[in-house]
């Protein structure tokens, strides 16, 4: 979990900035709310990037610094002037700070196309407390010059911590936009997105996108060797999508619109070499009815009432001939029989698709208690005819009452056991990981549960020898036994000295 630190651009910084944009909800709902702060930092951010080019157009006497194509050779939206931060502060503390900001955002709606649609707006709506949104303006305009490091990484942290209490905040209804950082992380870290095309046909925010450049950097590798794929059905999450992606200076197809996957695939052609996902869970009423000789369904038709398996047929039909898949699912898919599920995981598995499982432990969602694991899919397996099977589901910690967080160390640990997996050096540690055939899977009716391969872990031995441990129980055992006949006796002397009998 977070934590708080003196250094202004670290966790604390980020918390302080919710703290006070907190004070801004006032009657608004949660999804408002959500797009009035998110919508801001966006701002900001594209405000920051500009306005640094801008200083060093300035500064070059051969150059313009309002001519848009110097922008956009680097990817920087422009900003047209009624849109700078700088208006926007010196109206802070104005009645008409709201209509400043909706206008801003209109002009560089007007600006920059690839925007059109994108950015929340209403700041001017009688609801919002203005002299609240004029006091978080005030703090936004105190980030340059607090922040020491990157602009870009200080902002993009503060988006990403926003996206985690909005989730926490609105529970059940969080999970459409927010997968948890620490299994969004496992599956980067498991499936190792060094170049390539990486796909998510249903990205909620974008933190699988956020992970994969996060996963880059840390690797020292340049950003440009991977393209990003998404779509989004939800309107408002599409579009924090689109900001999320931006405000960390990634380049993503994320389709022309917000459409069901199912329906209105936005990359019909895509053939991916990364495939990250967390689909919604036991998705009922898909459509299945009309799409029943879809090409997608090349392992059997999913159930009406159930489209996990339509979610997962869906990825490998885009995957390319070495790519990899990491999505969550409801563990229900690892073992259910009805509606043809069965059938289709079988025939997946006997396809040599799937390189390994893992169980997560319970309490990781802000939006639900489904116990889930992992699915790992791929093309080209380091280990053919082999799956790997890992329970974790007692790893984590609790960070909150309600919720469990995967550790580093933990993330670390999966990631190392594929990488062992894949070298062709693990070895089985009981209640842990498992490698078993096709012919073990097939042995246990295609069902895929981890803990039927792992089994249980052993306990560690503590050298005292059976006889002796055996006379050591009874006889403390009979301790207890005679300890417990000595405190009734007393009780009942107790007891008759006052003149009560026990019966």
């Amino acid at each position: 979990m977070a934590k708080k630190q003196t250094n202004t651009t670290s966790i604390g910084f980020e918390e302080t900035i919710w703290r006070a944009a907190d004070k801004l909800r006032g009657n608004l709902d949660a999804a408002e709310y959500k797009s009035v702060v998110l919508g801001l930092i966006f701002l900001k951010f594209i405000s920051d990037r500009f306005e640094a080019k801008f200083a060093e157009l300035s500064a070059d006497k051969y150059a313009d610094p309002e001519d848009k194509d110097e922008y956009a050779a680097e990817s920087i939206f422009f900003v047209p002037q009624k849109a700078r931060w700088s208006v926007i502060s010196e109206a802070a503390h104005t009645p008409e700070i709201g209509k400043v900001i909706d206008s801003a955002l209109d002009a560089i709606e007007d600006e920059n196309l690839s925007l059109k649609g994108v950015l929340p707006g209403n700041y001017a709506r009688p609801e919002l407390d203005k002299r609240r949104l004029g006091d978080v303006v005030d703090l936004f305009s105190n980030i340059k010059m607090l922040a020491s490091g990157d602009e870009k990484d200080l902002l993009g942290r503060v988006y990403e911590y926003c996206l985690q209490k909005f989730a926490s905040q609105e529970g059940k209804n969080a999970g459409e936009f927010y997968t948890p950082s620490c299994i969004v992380r496992t599956i980067v870290e498991v499936i190792q997105p060094y170049e390539g095309r990486v796909y998510d046909p249903c990205c909620g925010s974008g933190g699988m996108f956020v992970q994969s450049a996060k996963f880059l950097q840390n690797h020292q590798k340049s950003l440009t060797g991977i393209s990003i794929y998404g779509q989004e059905l939800n309107s408002t999450t599409w579009k924090m999508a689109r900001m999320n992606v931006a405000i960390r200076g990634l380049e993503a197809n994320l389709g022309t619109s917000y459409a069901d996957t199912f329906f209105d695939d936005q990359h019909p052609l895509l053939k991916a070499d990364f495939v990250m996902a967390n689909p919604p869970f036991n998705l009922s009423d898909w459509g299945a009815d009309k799409l029943q000789q879809d090409k997608r369904w090349a392992f059997g038709l999913p159930p009406a009432g159930n489209a996990n398996f339509a979610w997962m047929q869906h990825m490998i039909h885009h995957l390319s001939p070495i790519g990899r898949i990491g999505l969550v699912l409801a563990n229900g898919a690892l073992s259910s029989q009805t509606g043809g599920e069965g059938q289709i995981r079988q025939r997946i598995v006997e396809a040599d698709l799937v390189e390994g499982i893992v169980a997560l432990p319970s309490q990781l969602f802000y939006s639900t208690g489904i116990p889930v694991s992992l699915w790992f899919l791929s093309r080209d397996k380091a280990q053919t005819g082999k799956t790997l099977f890992i329970d974790a589901r007692n790893m984590g910690e609790m960070v909150t009452r309600a919720v469990r967080e995967l550790n580093e160390a933990d993330i670390l640990k999966i990631a190392s056991t594929f990488d062992q997996f894949r070298a062709g050096t693990l070895e089985d540690e009981k209640g842990f990981c498992a490698v078993r055939s096709i012919e073990d899977i097939a042995a246990q009716d295609f069902i895929l549960t981890p803990g039927r391969y792992v089994g249980i872990a052993e306990q560690e031995e503590d050298g005292e020898p059976f006889a002796e441990k055996m006379q050591r129980l009874t006889s403390e055992l009979s301790s207890l036994f005679a300890e417990s006949h000595r405190l009734e006796e007393e009780i009942r002397k107790q007891l008759g000295s006052i003149g009560f009998e026990m019966e």
